[in-house]
């Protein structure tokens, strides 16, 4: 979860535990894609599930923030912990992000949100990300396919190129090595205003899951950014799907 616009200041880390992380390491996906390992100063451990976020305080000009970012990583790895970000052309928090060389320290609090799975789905289930939001999604995918054997499962990644389809080798490596989990890239130009999916997303999800048959016995995870993540669910929970089997994260 990387909304750069988000508000709040230091103050909203409450009572919550403060936890110090160094900056281990860096790696660039693409050139305003990245991600950060984090790993906490006393040597302590960090448990969360899959797909939750952790808050981060970062230092700007006019005072301190607090900035959400998902965990890329998984829990059942060892430290450090993985977020991934884009860097955002009008946000301070990713410029700052960016800035940072590894042995960096920084602060965080969480771990935070609802938009989880702790245990590998009995049903079919629909996974749906749209570039960088591939971050809570993909611990989501080890923790299900974790399991030998499990219902049809089916990742669906969006992107502009093939190149911002982050992670594409290790879900494909997934997919050769597990039969019921199909990895489907979807190269698409996505809306600068942020505002709709992509027309191939959206007449393929129709297509295939809403007039392709009358099963509603699905469950989808779906995250991205704007309101294309609400016309997604809104789409798949007007056609009959249960409202708890459409979770989502907006970024």
């Amino acid at each position: 979860m990387t909304p750069d616009d988000a508000q709040g200041g230091a103050s909203g880390a409450g009572t919550r535990a403060v936890y110090e992380a160094r900056v281990e390491r860096i790696h660039e996906h693409t050139s305003d894609t990245r991600s950060l390992f984090l790993r906490l100063s006393d040597g302590g451990q960090f448990s969360f599930i899959p797909g939750q976020f952790i808050s981060i305080q970062i230092a700007l000009p006019d005072g301190p923030r607090v900035r959400p970012y998902s965990i890329a990583s998984s829990p059942e790895d060892a430290q450090p912990l993985e977020i991934c970000f884009n860097l955002v052309t009008d946000g301070p928090a990713s410029h700052y992000l960016f800035g940072l060389e590894v042995g960096a320290c920084l602060n965080f609090t969480g771990p935070f949100g609802m938009f989880t799975l702790d245990r590998a789905p009995d049903c079919e289930t629909v996974f749906i990300a749209e570039t960088a939001a591939i971050a809570p999604i993909r611990p989501m995918i080890h923790r299900a396919t974790v399991v030998r054997a499990h219902p049809p499962y089916r990742l669906i990644h969006v992107a502009p190129s093939g190149g911002a389809l982050i992670y594409r080798s290790e879900f494909e490596a997934v997919a050769q090595r597990d039969r019921a989990f199909v990895f489907e890239p979807i190269i698409a130009a996505l809306d600068p205003a942020r505002i709709s999916n992509p027309a191939a997303l959206r007449e393929l999800v129709q297509a295939r899951y809403i007039r392709g048959d009358s099963n509603r016995s699905r469950r989808f995870f779906v995250c991205g950014v704007g309101k294309a993540v609400l016309e997604l669910r809104d789409m798949l929970r007007g056609a009959g799907y249960e409202r708890r089997a459409v979770q989502y994260e907006q970024w």
